[in-house]
């Protein structure tokens, strides 16, 4: 039980954070519960599948390749991770009445990845022990956090402009590419001291994630005049 605890604390610290921060119109309850167990079921199936399609036919066997760990960062996690949010982000909760105003692809969006987090934490935890915990509680899951918000930031935008395939394709692809560049520095760690890239990267992800945070409270349908 303690465990689990310290597998799902960090999570609902994070959606509290994002919830508190969308200042002028709260979403409703029932709908950040679907979004963030579709995150945490849905999601998750889709990325399993999408790592079995995408890693079956990619010879991935040489761990000392930086090429290889490239690729696997890049396309079969982050890809297929980032991917699997989008789509429910785009095709559930985006069409939905009570995504009114920008900032509100930004909250649903994390709390999807939240849902994704939680289910991929416990199984990390409970597998691996409190170092595992603590370690993923400042790592792993602000990381996905931060992917969410860049994504949901554009997803925001989205749904109130003319250009929303290229807008929802950009927050997709800021997503995986931050996504993938934090789990490259890990994956290369046969490189010395080449794990502080992803410290680097989820540093950078966290300045813009505030800002765009900042950006759409500002320009919030519902901020009083």
């Amino acid at each position: 039980m303690t465990l689990f605890l310290l597998a799902i604390v960090p999570v609902f610290v994070i959606i509290f954070y994002v919830y508190i921060k969308d200042k002028h119109e709260k979403e409703p309850t029932r709908l950040l519960f679907y979004n963030f167990m579709l995150g945490a079921i849905v999601s998750v199936t889709i990325t399993t599948l999408l790592y079995i399609i995408i890693e079956t036919p990619l010879p991935l066997n040489n761990q000392d390749s930086i090429f290889e760990q490239f690729i696997k960062a890049f396309f079969v996690v982050g890809l297929s991770e980032e991917f699997s949010k989008y789509i429910i982000i785009r095709y559930y909760s985006q069409p939905n009445e009570d995504y009114n105003e920008p900032f509100d692809g930004i909250v649903y969006a994390v709390m999807v990845s939240m849902g994704f987090a939680a289910t991929e934490n416990i199984m990390y935890v409970l597998q691996g022990g409190m170092e595992v915990a603590i370690i993923r509680a400042f790592t792993a899951v602000p990381a996905h956090a931060t992917f969410a918000i860049l994504m949901g930031y554009f997803m925001g935008k989205a749904k109130f402009s003319k250009n929303r395939v290229v807008l929802n394709l950009t927050g997709l692809f800021l997503a995986v590419l931050f996504h993938g560049a934090y789990d490259f520095f890990l994956f290369i760690d046969f490189v010395p001291g080449i794990w502080i890239g992803a410290f680097v990267s989820l540093f950078i992800g966290f300045l813009l994630s505030r800002r765009a945070i900042r950006r759409h409270q500002n320009i919030s349908y519902f901020r009083p005049k």
